[in-house]
Order: C-alpha cells, then structure tokens, then sequence
C-alpha cells in the first residue's frame, strides 16, 4: 500500500478567471424559449438582494448594539503576523498549510490540509462575492479574499446557487429556508451539524452561532464515518451535477474547539490527481484527527488561497472557477 508523503509546497500564483457564462449550456438543454429565458434567469442572471454586505452587517450591529467585527478588530489589538511558505502565526490564528499526495499512475490523489487553531471563534470569518448577497453573484476565490485581505480563504457552500438553506454569516441572518444538514460554528469555539428543518435563524444566532453552511453531507460524527454518504444527493435542481464518484472537494473537519482542519482534494486530473470519492474524504479527515466533518461545494469550485497565493490547481489549468461565497481569516 502506498503511504501518504505530505510535503510543505510553496503556493502558486493565481490566474484570476471569472466563471465561464452557462448561457450556451442552457440553451442546447432547453431549446424551448421560455424554458430556456427561465433557466437564464434562475441559474445566470444576477439577483442581487443586498447590494452593500459590508454596510448591512455594520447597521444590523448598530440596531441591536452587538458587532459583527472579530474580537481582534474591536479590541484593537495588534493583528499582525508572521508568513511563511506553509505556515502563518499571529495573535489571533495558527495555519500551517502542508500537500499530501498518496497512490500511484492514475489512481494518485493530491490534498491540501490546513490545519488551523484560532484565539477567537470570530477570527474565521465569511465574505460574499462582490460584496452583495443574492443569487448567482460570483467571483474566484482569490479575488474575494483579496477584497477581504484575507491569508487564508476556502471556497463556502455557494449559497447563491440555490434559494434554500439558512444562511448565518458573521453574526447575520441572510436567509432562513430551513432544507438540509447544516454546520454551525458557534463563538465559543464548538461547531456542529445540525437539522435547518428543526430550528429558525433567529434561534441560532440567539444560541450563539456566527456562521453556517449549507451543503453537506455530513461526513463524520463522534471520529465514525457515516453511512450511506456516497449516495447523498445535495440538490435536484436543474443544472446540479452529480457529488458521486471520485471529484474534487472541499472539507472542513473540527479536532477540538477553535481547531479546525480544511482539506481541499484535486481532481479530474489524472496521473496528478483522480479526485476521492466521498468516503474516500471521509477516511482523509477522519485520518487527520477529525471527530466531525462536513462536506462542502466541491468540483471545480473546491479552491484554497494562502497568503494570496492560489494552493492547489482547481480545473487542471491553474485557473479557478467563480463561487459565491468564501470562509476566510484576515491576514
């Protein structure tokens, strides 16, 4: 059997490449017109809720006197920090990135691991593409955490491409359309999946959660990969595709409270890396000393930024795809 090697890498330099137009797709699957103008407008066609996040979050702090800015940010503290190749330390953070590539010829996988231990629940933070929350508003991974001077940044659970889920993002109710598995990370460091079906927004944040996601499946509890995972469909909506197989992913695992673990695996690249499937992501956490992990948009969205340098090789060609949202810490 072949043995994981996990090796620091220095991080590439991205291409910054906005999301290829699906018109053309839509067009040949839908020929009828008005199938088509529907498609067009659900699935391409910007719809833009909130045009300004950034001034939305500060006036929903000011009308209920909390804020949404980290501990580091209201406290005034010096947030400054040290960055290497692979490793980044400051007062708020710890991040040590590192490359894992296991197998041989066609069957070899390559993984990116963040392991993150942060002074503050707060510090991980979310941002929205282009500043604006709604559907189908996207932009790379890099350019938005490079709008929110970001060191580290994972692509989210692309929110904007469905209308369902509770989105708690920094404090603030964005949607609550209760549908699936959700992750909720709490500010005092615990993070959990939960049922959206079985509680509201308001009551989580009144719990104390800070940020969800909603994607999924879950992939571990209790360190025990779960069952039936593998056929899990996250979505039926038209233009979905398929999350079976072996694909590209995006994981975020918890070892303890405020220590986090971020996998994102290449795929669809043979001979460099074929893509797992999503036991195959379960194991990766699990091995890296997960008790809970939760799958996250994968395929050509699955993207990690480090000190403004693109990790891994997301399509194949140095490129990345556009995606509507993003996990960050502040550099």
């Amino acid at each position: 059997m072949n043995q994981p090697t996990r090796t620091p890498e220095a991080p590439r330099r991205p291409r910054r490449v906005r999301r290829a137009v699906l018109a053309g797709v839509l067009a040949v699957a839908l020929p009828v017109a008005g199938g088509t103008a529907w498609a067009l407008d659900r699935y391409v066609v910007e719809h833009v809720e909130i045009s300004d996040v950034a001034a939305y979050e500060a006036s929903q702090a000011a009308a209920t006197g909390t804020s949404t800015a980290s501990t580091a940010d209201t406290a005034g503290s010096d947030t400054s920090g040290v960055l290497t190749d692979t490793t980044y330390t400051s007062d708020d953070a710890d991040i040590s990135v590192s490359t894992v590539t296991t197998g041989t010829g066609d069957d070899t996988v390559t993984y990116y691991v963040a392991d993150v231990t942060l002074t503050d629940a707060t510090v991980l933070r979310s941002a929205f593409a282009q500043n604006a929350f709604g559907e189908n508003i996207t932009e790379t991974t890099s350019d938005i955490a490079a709008d929110n001077d970001a060191v580290f940044a994972i692509n989210g659970d692309y929110y904007g491409f469905r209308d369902t889920g509770i989105v708690i993002r920094n404090g603030v109710v964005y949607r609550d359309e209760g549908a699936r598995q959700g992750l909720a990370f709490y500010t005092d460091g615990h993070v959990e999946v939960y049922d959206e079906t079985s509680t509201t927004a308001d009551q989580l944040v009144a719990d104390g959660v800070w940020n969800t996601l909603s994607f999924g499946p879950a992939l571990l509890e209790d360190g025990q990969v779960l069952a039936g995972i593998d056929d899990v469909e996250v979505d039926t909506n038209f233009g979905n595709h398929s999350i079976q197989g072996e694909q590209p992913r995006t994981a975020v695992g918890v070892v303890d409270d405020n220590h986090l673990v971020f996998v994102v695996v290449d795929g669809r690249s043979p001979g460099y890396s074929a893509g797992v499937t999503m036991t195959g992501l379960a194991e990766i956490m699990q091995g890296l000393g997960a008790t809970t992990a939760y799958n996250l948009d994968g395929g050509g969205s699955s993207t990690m930024v480090f000190g403004g340098e693109l990790v891994n090789d997301p399509l194949g060609k140095d490129q990345e795809r556009g995606t509507s949202d993003i996990m960050y810490i502040g550099g």
